[in-house]
Formats: structure tokens, C-alpha cells, sequence
């Protein structure tokens, strides 16, 4: 257990009126597009920005030859969600973790916070060095008690040295009434890997936005991700890949499923940078609709300033097929176990990547829950 006591500090909100609202724009796409595609950016009412940060005690960690220490490099993000959650984390982190990984062999980590009546808002602070030939992975795991309005807003950093490998598994099971708010940062020399697989259940309003930095010559960086919304949630996720080192390569999956008034915007860009030849770069973004007021937005972008490379992208939203659902439940299954069985089979090329047979059991479980 990890304690920290940093007292109580005023917030910062800075906004934008637009009629008698006050409206905050996040999570902007590196490249602009037309206002009618309603993708450039969230807005967000000002209150969902909490205006007073409090202790948060509840945090586990489990370590395997990693060091941790209570501070980081405050490095500056090239995107994040915006200058207010970013000035948050930075003046008012009541949580911050530095893991340095220096083993050769495989070793798993696991920080979990856990929100309560006692630990409501939590802003934080991670930053993760993989050192040169390391192999690690690190689970984070957010959760929170059915009760409690939580807040949540986190900057996440990861520097993966030469010839190194770390898995970082996000695991997003805050309940509906919380928010959260994620920035993630990732920086890839030669010969890395880091694999990212995140799983977005939670929050009301969960953005996400996510930078990769290849700069070594053949850095690798896969981004795996599911989301399943119900209710009025709302899922904002905007994943920027940019490929400098040659011969490297990104591959980002999302595949995602939403019921009721859920929404889901999702931007996904890979650049090609000048100085990345003979790299790839690939994207598919897939939405299945339980219900037909759910609602899904996806903008996959390509750019490119460099010569032999290959990018491809794909998305796709749709319904569950009448065939497919007819032809389970004629097998005996009520129509939700037929849904449940149609949503977890779509997850299972993200899922069958995790190692850790117990954490795959527990989102298995939370996808039955949140399908009933």
C-alpha cells in the first residue's frame, strides 16, 4: 500500500461560453475537420471538472523486480486532453508513481486503485521506463464501488529504451455515475515493443487520448482496446501514432460495443514521418450497435511526408446480424445470452492477448453484468 498526504488544493477551469453554458473543448484531433462531423474535439459542461482534489489512499501495488519511487519528470505531453486536465495533474497529482523496469526475464506488475466513500477523486501521475533488453507488464486497474460519484483524470508516460518490451494493460471498471479522464504518452526506441491493451467499461464520460513516438529504427507499438458503453456513457477516444524511426510499425484495434443512449466517438491517426521508410502502419475500429439509439462517430486518418511506406485503416458500425442472433437462440439461448455470446466472441482477438487468466475472467464477467 502506497500512501500519500497531500492536502486539499484549489482547481483551476479555464472556458469557452457558448450561450449560457460554459463549455470546455477536450481530446482536439491533431489535424481539424468539419464542424458537421461533430469529432474535432468533446465538450463538456465545466462541473465535470472537479473543482476541489482530496487524498486518495486506496491504491495496491504488486511488484516484481521493479523499482517504484513518489515522483516523476513531469516530461510535457505533445497533445493530452487539453491545458486544464493537464495544469490538474501537474499542481494537484495526489497520487505519483515512478516504476523503473530493469529485468531481463518476463515480470508482471499490477497497480490497482480502488475508488470508495473514503477515496472519491483521483489524479495521478505514472510514469514507466522500460530499460535497455527489460520485458514487463504492467496492469492498471481502476475501480470503484457501485455508490460513489468518482473522479478520476490521470497522465500516463511510458519510455521504452533499446531492444526492451512492456505491456501495459488498462482496466477501466469505474461505475457509470464517475468520470475519467486519461492522457497517455508513449515514447519508442529502437527495437522496442509496447504493447497497450485497454479496456474502457467505466465512467460516464471516459476520454482517452493516447500519443505514440516511434523514434527508433523497427519500434513496434500495438494499441488493442475495447469498450462497452450502455445507458447515457459517453466514450471519447483520440489515438495518435506518429512513425519516425525506419522500418517501424503501429497496429491499432478497437473493437467496441454499445446499448441504449450510449455514444462513442473514436479518432484514430497514423503519421508517417519524414524518416520512416519501409514502415506500416495499420487501424480497424469496429462498433457493434445493441440498440438503435446508440450512437457511433469514427474518423480514421492517414497522413504521410515520407516514401515507402504502407498505411491502411477500416471502421465499421452495424448491427447484430438477425441471422446470426436467429440461429443462436434457435439453439436454446434467451435473446441477451445470445447478445452476451455474439459481444464476447467479437472481443476475443483483444482478450486471448491477455496472459493473466484471472484478470481476463474478471472482464468476462463484467461483460455478462453489464449486458444484463
Amino acid at each position: 500500500m502506497v500512501k500519500n498526504t497531500k492536502e486539499r488544493m484549489p482547481s483551476m477551469v479555464d472556458y469557452s461560453e457558448r450561450g449560457d453554458m460554459e463549455m470546455l473543448k477536450l481530446n482536439e484531433i491533431p489535424v481539424r475537420t468539419s464542424k458537421n462531423f461533430d469529432i474535432n474535439n468533446i465538450e463538456l459542461e465545466e462541473h465535470n471538472i472537479l473543482n476541489n482534489i482530496e487524498q486518495f489512499k486506496n491504491i495496491t501495488i504488486t511488484e516484481e523486480n521493479c523499482k517504484i519511487e513518489n515522483n516523476t519528470s513531469n516530461i510535457e505531453l505533445v497533445y493530452g486532453l487539453g491545458k486544464i486536465l493537464t495544469n490538474q495533474v501537474k499542481m494537484q497529482a495526489n497520487q505519483k508513481l515512478k516504476l523503473t523496469i530493469d529485468n531481463k526475464q518476463y515480470k508482471e506488475n499490477q497497480i490497482e486503485f480502488k475508488f470508495d466513500s473514503n477515496n472519491v477523486n483521483l489524479v495521478e501521475d505514472i510514469e514507466i521506463i522500460a530499460n535497455q533488453n527489460s520485458e514487463s507488464t504492467v496492469i492498471i486497474k481502476y475501480l470503484s464501488d457501485e455508490n460513489v460519484q468518482a473522479y478520476h483524470n490521470g497522465i500516463l508516460r511510458v519510455n521504452a529504451k533499446k531492444n526492451s518490451k512492456i505491456d501495459i494493460i488498462i482496466f477501466n471498471m469505474m461505475n457509470i455515475k464517475s468520470n475519467n479522464f486519461i492522457a497517455i504518452q508513449n515514447i519508442g526506441e529502437e527495437d522496442s515493443k509496447v504493447n497497450f491493451i485497454i479496456i474502457d467499461f467505466g465512467g460516464n464520460k471516459s476520454v482517452t487520448n493516447y500519443y505514440s513516438n516511434l523514434i527508433g529504427e523497427k519500434s513496434n507499438n500495438t494499441i488493442n482496446t475495447i469498450y462497452l458503453g450502455k445507458e447515457n456513457q459517453i466514450f471519447d477516444l483520440n489515438y495518435i501514432v506518429e512513425l519516425k524511426g525506419e522500418k517501424s510499425n503501429t497496429n491499432i484495434e478497437v473493437q467496441g460495443a454499445l446499448k441504449d443512449v450510449a455514444k462513442k466517438h473514436f479518432k484514430g491517426t497514423i503519421d508517417f514521418k519524414k524518416g520512416c521508410k519501409k514502415s506500416t502502419g495499420n487501424e480497424n475500429e469496429s462498433c457493434m450497435l445493441l440498440s438503435d439509439t446508440a450512437r457511433s462517430i469514427s474518423l480514421p486518418m492517414l497522413l504521410c511526408s515520407e516514401e515507402e511506406v504502407e498505411g491502411n485503416h477500416s471502421n465499421s458500425a452495424g448491427k447484430i446480424g438477425e441471422k446470426e442472433l436467429f440461429y443462436i437462440m434457435s439453439r436454446g439461448f434467451e435473446i441477451k445470452d445470445a447478445m452476451k455470446l455474439m459481444v464476447k466472441a467479437k472481443f476475443n482477438k483483444i482478450l486471448e492477448n491477455i496472459k493473466d487468466e484471472e484478470l481476463k475472467e474478471q472482464i468476462l464477467n463484467e461483460i455478462d453484468n453489464r449486458l444484463s
